[in-house]
C-alpha cells in the first residue's frame, strides 16, 4: 500500500488560497481516477478538485469553510502498488536508513525553529509584533493582554524594543511621553500624525434589514481595496464614433447567426480592437513585481462578466490577438455563458494580462474601473448613444446623428505615464473608427 497526498492546485496568477465549500467523499470511500473529491471556491471561480490516483480516502486534513493555501495537503489517499508519486520526505522514510531519517527529522525540526523565530507575529487583535518584542515579553512574563495595552511608537503604532523595555523599567506601567515644549528662539508648529481611518459604527434601527455579504462579495471587496492600495490609479477618457460598426453589425448579424449558430455582439469587435492596440503598445501588457517589470509574451484579455447575484467574474480570452472575428465571437460567447452558469474551470480565469469591462451594458456612459491585479490597465466601455455630432467632409462640416461611446482607461501610474495611457486608448478608438463597412466575415 502507498499513500498519495492530494494538494490544492495552483489556480491562477493572483489566486493564493481557496475556501473548501463541501467534501464529496468521506473517509473510507473509494475514489476513481479523476473523480472529484471536494469542491472549493476562490474570489474568481468555484470548482472541483479531482483525484490524480485511484484508492481509498484515508484522511481529510481540512473541514468545510476552512481556508487553504495553494500547495497545502487537502487529503491523503491510500492506493495499491508503489507507482504512486510521493514526496521526497516519503521516499526517504520508506527507503533510507534510519540514520538518514534521523538526520532529516533533525533538520526539519531546526528549520521549523528558525522559521518560527524569524516569522513576524500578530496578536489576537491583529496588532503586529516583531520576534524580538515577543521574545522579550516571553522572558519577562508579559501576557498577551499586557502587550496589547502597551502604546507603540513605531510605524502604524507598533511596539518597538524601546517601548517594551521602558514598560518593564516602569514597573509594568505604560510610559506616556510628554511633548517637548517649543523653543522660544525658534518656535515651530508641532507635527501632527495623520489620523488613522477607522470604520465608523453604523447606527441600525429596528426597521433596518441586515444582510450578510456573500463569500465572493467579501473576497471581491478585499481584492478591490488591495488594488487601490497597490497601484497609483489614473484615468484617460476618449470618445469614439462607432457608427460604421453599428451599421455593419446590423447588416451582417442575421446571416452570421444563421451560418455560425452564434450571436454577433459588439463585445468581440471591441476585444479585437483592444488586442490590436496591446500589440502596438506592449508596455500595457505587463505586470509589476517589486521594482521589476514583467513583459507578457501572450495577449490574454480578461472579460469582466456580471453574474446573476450582482458579483463579477473575469474569464480570460487566451492569445486574443491571434483570433479572427469568428473565433473571438465564439470565445466571448462561450466564456460568458459558462460564467453565468457557474461552469468555468480554474484555467478559464487565470493568466489575464489586461482587462475590459462593459459598463455600458448597465446604461453607464463611462466609468473609472479598478485595475485587476497584477495587471496595469483596464478599459471600460460606455453605452453606445445616438447623439448629434459634427461631421467633417471635404465639402465642409455639418451636424449629423452618429453612434458614439466613451472609452475610459484606468492604468497604473507607477509604470504607465499619461502619454502612454492616452496613446493606447486613442489607438483603440482609431481601430474602431477605421472599421471597414464592407468587411466580410
Amino acid at each position: 500500500m502507498a499513500k498519495f497526498e492530494l494538494t490544492l492546485p495552483k489556480m491562477g496568477e493572483s489566486v493564493a488560497e481557496a475556501t473548501i465549500t463541501s467534501w464529496l467523499k468521506d473517509v473510507g470511500d473509494t475514489i476513481e481516477l479523476d473523480e472529484a473529491v471536494l469542491e472549493i471556491a476562490t474570489d474568481k471561480v468555484d470548482s472541483e478538485v479531482p483525484s490524480e490516483v485511484e484508492g481509498v480516502l484515508l484522511e481529510r486534513r481540512f473541514e468545510v469553510d476552512d481556508v487553504v493555501q495553494v500547495g497545502q495537503v487537502l487529503a491523503v489517499i491510500e492506493t495499491e502498488g508503489d507507482d504512486v508519486p510521493v514526496t521526497e520526505a516519503q521516499e526517504v522514510s520508506n527507503e533510507a536508513p534510519e540514520e538518514v531519517v534521523s538526520q532529516l527529522t533533525e533538520r526539519v525540526e531546526i528549520a521549523k525553529t528558525e522559521v518560527s523565530a524569524a516569522a513576524p507575529t500578530i496578536s489576537s487583535n491583529e496588532r503586529f509584533y516583531s520576534p524580538l518584542v515577543k521574545n522579550i515579553a516571553k522572558q519577562e512574563g508579559i501576557s498577551q493582554e499586557e502587550l496589547d495595552a502597551i502604546p507603540g511608537t513605531g510605524k502604524e503604532g507598533r511596539v518597538t524594543k524601546n517601548d517594551i523595555l521602558a514598560y518593564i523599567e516602569n514597573g509594568g506601567k505604560a510610559v506616556v511621553k510628554a511633548e517637548p515644549a517649543p523653543q522660544k528662539e525658534a518656535p515651530t508648529q508641532p507635527v501632527k500624525e495623520a489620523p488613522k481611518v477607522q470604520a465608523k459604527q453604523v447606527a441600525v434601527s429596528g426597521e433596518d434589514e441586515i444582510v450578510e455579504m456573500t463569500r465572493m462579495g467579501k473576497l471581491i471587496s478585499q481584492h478591490m481595496t488591495d488594488s487601490l492600495q497597490t497601484s497609483a490609479h489614473v484615468q484617460s477618457f476618449i470618445e469614439a464614433d462607432v457608427t460604421k460598426i453599428w451599421n455593419w453589425r446590423n447588416k451582417v448579424k442575421g446571416a452570421f447567426e444563421k451560418r455560425e449558430g452564434e450571436k454577433l455582439t459588439f463585445t468581440p469587435i471591441f476585444m479585437e480592437a483592444v488586442a490590436k492596440a496591446l500589440r502596438d503598445f506592449p508596455l500595457l501588457n505587463i505586470s509589476v513585481d517589486g521594482d521589476k517589470i514583467i513583459k507578457k509574451k501572450n495577449i490574454n484579455i480578461g472579460m469582466a462578466t456580471a453574474l446573476g447575484d450582482g458579483n463579477l467574474i473575469v474569464p480570460v480570452i487566451k492569445n486574443a490577438d491571434q483570433l479572427n472575428l469568428v473565433g473571438m465571437t465564439k470565445q466571448v460567447n462561450d466564456l460568458a455563458n459558462r460564467a453565468r452558469n457557474n461552469t468555468l474551470n480554474p484555467d478559464d480565469i487565470k493568466g489575464g494580462t489586461y482587462t475590459v469591462t462593459n459598463v455600458g451594458s448597465f446604461g453607464s456612459i463611462m466609468g473609472t474601473p479598478i485595475i485587476n491585479q497584477p495587471q496595469v490597465g483596464i478599459l471600460a466601455l460606455g453605452a453606445i448613444r445616438k447623439v448629434p455630432a459634427v461631421i467633417e467632409t471635404s465639402e465642409g462640416d455639418f451636424i449629423g446623428i452618429r453612434y458614439r461611446m466613451f472609452l475610459s482607461h484606468s492604468y497604473d501610474h507607477r509604470v504607465v505615464n499619461g502619454a502612454l495611457g492616452g496613446m493606447f486608448v486613442k489607438a483603440v478608438k482609431d481601430y474602431l473608427e477605421a472599421w471597414d463597412s464592407n468587411r466580410e466575415i
